[in-house]
């Protein structure tokens, strides 16, 4: 954790992140966790994958949400045809980033595709190989499909827009496609693998990790760096109490007074609770991929829900443990501040915020459509 920590500011400073760091996260095979074994990936269990990602957002949020990132763009990257896939995974230290943004119009062609579009928080792009990123595939009688494309690249265009308050570290540029021709087998179509469970792979097929549904596995591993966040919180807010006082009262140690006592504990409870929904998004998946049986939109509104309750009790607890440390926290050398800017960039991520979600699963509930094509 500390090769990771010692580059902090660094990170916050140029916006991506360092070369050390980089080098560490590849030759550990952190980067690996969704690439199948044939080329080198070692493809743990879901806890596994959570428990990693958490400890690195311990350590840093920047690093635990760029693992997050590579893991569900490699895990993307994995559902095309095995022959893509031979050419992606020859590089044995390749670097994947991407954005699920339905931003992108493909078109077919001769041999192909042709893409356009403009993708915002592609996490990890200045070090990135490849990018999957997610369109809509229009068909001769005007309809449309989501798809997904994997592109060099060498042949998109980025701008660095990367001005942000919280999770700085990551790199997240924005990407553009000018009609970049897209061969055949390097885009396919979602709704079949996500509705059906047909996937253009076929050696992919033993593994349980690609017969789960792409929303469910990325919100679990997506949820995961706000545990690490409010871990680490804790850690720094229990180092700062015991050496200072409460300004403008009697206390002279922090530590005595029951206001204290009262926050501290309240934090613990919210993020034993960020916790709770997690696993519970890991358990369903497990028990769901192993039995082999369909999702209802109940479940996943309910794994909606779950996501956004985690991130939303760890933001709450980093809050409480933020307020409670004082005026001095807001140094910029102190973690706290720079922790809770980064939980609070985790908290705006559109698709585990938690009001929205809650909207979603009362809907389902209630015997209405769900209002999004992202269940």
């Amino acid at each position: 954790m500390e090769p990771i920590r010692k580059h902090v500011a660094w990170h916050e400073e140029h916006r991506e992140l360092h070369p050390e760091v980089l080098d560490a996260l590849t030759g550990s095979g952190l980067l690996k966790m969704r690439i199948p074994a044939r080329y080198g990936g070692s493809v743990p269990d879901m806890r596994t994958v959570v428990d990693v990602v958490a400890e690195l957002a311990r350590a840093d949020g920047s690093v635990g949400w760029s693992c997050v990132s590579f893991t569900m763009a490699s895990w993307l990257s994995s559902l095309v045809p095995d022959e893509a896939q031979d050419a992606i995974w020859a590089d044995p230290d390749v670097r994947f980033c991407g954005s699920v943004e339905l931003n992108g119009i493909a078109e077919p062609t001769d041999g192909g595709y042709v893409l356009n579009g403009r993708w915002h928080f592609n996490t990890g792009s200045p070090h990135a190989t490849w990018d999957a990123h997610f369109a809509m595939l229009r068909h001769p009688d005007g309809t449309a499909e989501p798809a997904l494309a994997v592109v060099p690249v060498s042949k998109l265009t980025f701008i660095d827009d990367w001005h942000t308050s919280g999770l700085r570290g990551t790199g997240s540029q924005t990407s553009v496609a000018k009609d970049l021709f897209v061969p055949e087998g390097w885009l396919v179509r979602m709704l079949p693998m996500a509705v059906e469970g047909k996937l253009e792979t076929k050696l992919n097929a033993e593994y349980q990790a690609w017969h789960v549904p792409f929303m469910q596995m990325a919100i679990t591993v997506a949820a995961a760096p706000a545990l690490g966040m409010a871990r680490a919180a804790l850690e720094n807010y229990l180092e700062l109490v015991p050496n200072r006082g409460i300004t403008y009262t009697h206390y002279e140690r922090q530590s005595e007074a029951p206001v204290t006592h009262l926050q501290l504990g309240e934090a613990v409870q919210l993020i034993h609770e960020a916790e709770f929904h997690v696993y519970r998004m890991v358990e369903r998946l497990d028990a769901k991929s192993a039995s082999g049986e369909p999702w209802t939109n109940e479940e996943k509104a309910v794994a909606r829900m779950d996501a956004g309750a985690a991130v939303g009790r760890a933001k709450q607890a980093v809050d409480i443990l933020a307020n409670a440390a004082g005026a001095s926290s807001i140094y910029s050398h102190v973690p706290l501040q720079r922790i809770q800017r980064d939980i609070g960039a985790l908290h705006h991520h559109a698709i585990m915020y938690p009001h929205t979600n809650l909207e979603t699963l009362g809907r389902v509930l209630l015997g209405l459509a769900p209002n999004t094509d992202f269940l």
